[in-house]
């Protein structure tokens, strides 16, 4: 199964179990992002990130030079609960 396909599962799932007020705070939040330029400033897949040192989840201080010896390096941002 493809990224898209699962995502389009997930939204599908989201639609059956989200009340309608949430699904249309979600999507006016997302059109305003769209709305505010903020795609046009995202880094694009190829592009290089700037580096960074940040804490992981037991508190220890990584650095982005360190782990790109390892290979690529993917970074994932939890929002939190809707």
């Amino acid at each position: 199964m493809s990224l898209k396909e699962k995502l389009d599962g997930r939204r599908e799932e989201f639609k059956k179990i989200a009340p309608p007020e949430a699904q249309e705070i979600m999507h006016r939040a997302t059109e305003d992002l769209r709305n505010s330029g903020i795609l046009e400033r995202a880094l694009k897949v190829g592009d290089r990130g700037p580096g960074f040192e940040l804490k992981n989840v037991e508190g220890n201080l990584v650095r982005s030079y360190e782990l790109l010896k390892s290979g690529p390096l993917v970074l994932a941002f939890y929002r939190g609960k809707w």
